[in-house]
């Protein structure tokens, strides 16, 4: 009688032990793919003053988990895009300037590259040129933002497979040799279209090709304002792009790289333009992430840009804003995650936290 009973008290903390086992942290579902939006130049005023100009509602709101990153530099307290997406990309400080290379100057492997050596599918997505600073710092290894030619360059050294966004003419008209990229790129097996036509005349052609690249312009893309539309429309061509042809999932970087560039021209209407055409991308690829399920989103931002500011004096329809800089701020930059490992992303941390969060929650050793 004794004997069983022992039997039975053991063969109880043992189911017991399994059961705890299962739903410990390290047994959780792990992300098979990631979405990182990164909203260049947005702090909190941003934010706040796209969120009141919308109604009061941005699709940030949906998202469960919350933080703040602190975003200096290597060598300076205040930061710039370069520096910034290298520490989301490779997990390091380091200095303003740098794409894709730590302190000491040496290239540093981006998760990016990681991503296609576990045999992920992976893209881009910018409003600003590809070779410009945050999607540069995913795909390059450069001792200065500034060369940008020498950047396009380094597009031949990956298989990314799909890319949107401008600097056409860093790859095919360059200054410091005679070389077509945009040719080299289509005898490695992109197909190539270009700004002559709008990228949603492509979107429905997509699925046949392996490796897409849609140049938005030889330069810089236009604003919002100007009439640029293809932010929501190619990030969410590229996810279902990326997700038909990823058997192991999926990692893309998408930028909305003109809140930036509102701050820097101290133009209110600008950030706000392009801030509601960065949250109604996020919010499109929400639905797409809640419904698969096996997806973990991220916003965040490089920096702050501007001082921005809502003013006394201010109405939900008329906001009285103001700048303290033409520059970047230091502010502590907000972060939001939404899927499986987003419980990660809580509390205050480095900005380079968000890359070892990204690959814990992907399971990457």
């Amino acid at each position: 009688m004794n004997k069983s009973i022992i039997l039975f008290v053991l063969f109880s903390f043992l189911i017991s032990c399994k059961t705890n086992q299962a739903i410990t942290p390290e047994t959780k579902p792990l992300a098979k793919n990631i979405i990182l939006f990164i909203g260049d130049g947005m702090g909190i005023g941003q934010i706040t003053g796209g969120t009141f100009a919308n109604n009061n509602y941005s699709s940030l709101e949906r998202f469960p988990v919350t933080g703040l990153h602190k975003p200096y530099a290597s060598d300076s307290l205040i930061t710039d895009s370069a520096a910034g997406a290298t520490s989301f990309a490779c997990g390091i400080k380091t200095y303003y300037n740098a794409i894709g290379v730590g302190p000491d100057s040496l290239p540093r492997q981006t998760i990016l590259e990681e991503a296609e050596m576990k045999g992920l599918k992976t893209g881009l997505v910018a409003t600003s040129t590809i070779v410009h600073a945050t999607p540069a710092s995913f795909i390059a290894h450069n001792i200065s933002r500034r060369n940008y030619e020498e950047i396009a360059e380094d597009f031949l050294k990956t298989d990314v497979e799909f890319l949107v966004g401008g600097g056409m003419k860093f790859f095919n008209r360059r200054e410091k040799d005679e070389r077509n990229l945009v040719e080299e790129l289509e005898s490695k097996g992109y197909v190539v279209k270009n700004y002559l036509e709008d990228f949603v005349n492509y979107k429905d052609e997509l699925m046949q090709y392996d490796k897409f690249i849609y140049f938005s312009a030889d330069n810089s893309p236009l604003t919002v304002e100007q009439g640029r539309d293809y932010l929501a429309d190619a990030s969410i061509s590229g996810v279902k792009f990326l997700d038909s042809k990823a058997d192991k999932g999926f990692f893309i970087m998408v930028e909305g790289s003109q809140i930036d560039w509102g701050g820097h021209a101290n133009n209110t209407n600008w950030i706000i333009s392009e801030f509601k055409d960065f949250s109604e991308t996020i919010g499109k690829l929400l639905d797409w992430a809640e419904a698969d399920g096996e997806t973990l989103v991220v916003v965040t931002a490089d920096h702050e840009t501007g001082g921005f500011t809502i003013q006394p004096g201010s109405t939900m329809d008329s906001l009285v804003t103001a700048f303290t800089t033409t520059n970047h701020s230091g502010d502590f930059i907000p972060v939001f995650a939404f899927g499986p490992g987003s419980e990660y992303f809580s509390g205050i941390y480095e900005n380079y936290e968000i890359y070892y969060k990204m690959r814990k929650a992907m399971g990457w050793k």
